[in-house]
């Protein structure tokens, strides 16, 4: 990740704080980058700007899942997989399945 990217999405933020893709975006960059802790809050906000959004479940049950929230991550997903559905978005659906199948079957 870079830092120019980041600073370029925060300030996109500040403009447009409950623009969903724009924190999802910035949430993946943590997350891709390993910071799980900076990542949850955005990948939150997205979720909350926009209950419908598959992709934020997607993610946000990965960082609650990095972060060691295994609980947390299932609902994150089962939620996920249930707005998929509503919504039609099959491959999201499929993709937060597999994970649930992988976690649920994780010792611990």
């Amino acid at each position: 990740m870079t830092s120019e990217r980041v600073a370029d999405l925060l300030e996109l933020i500040a403009e447009e704080p409950d623009d969903a893709l724009l924190r999802l975006t910035l949430g993946k960059e943590y997350l891709e980058s390993g910071d799980t802790a900076a990542a949850l809050p955005h990948l939150e906000r997205a979720v909350a700007a926009d209950p419908r959004y598959t992709a934020a479940y997607r993610y946000l049950g990965a960082a609650l899942a990095a972060a060691g929230r295994r609980d947390d991550a299932i609902a994150a997903w089962e939620r996920g997989v249930a707005v998929a559905e509503e919504t039609g978005d099959l491959q999201a659906g499929k993709e937060m399945r597999l994970f649930l199948d992988r976690l649920r079957a994780a010792p611990g």
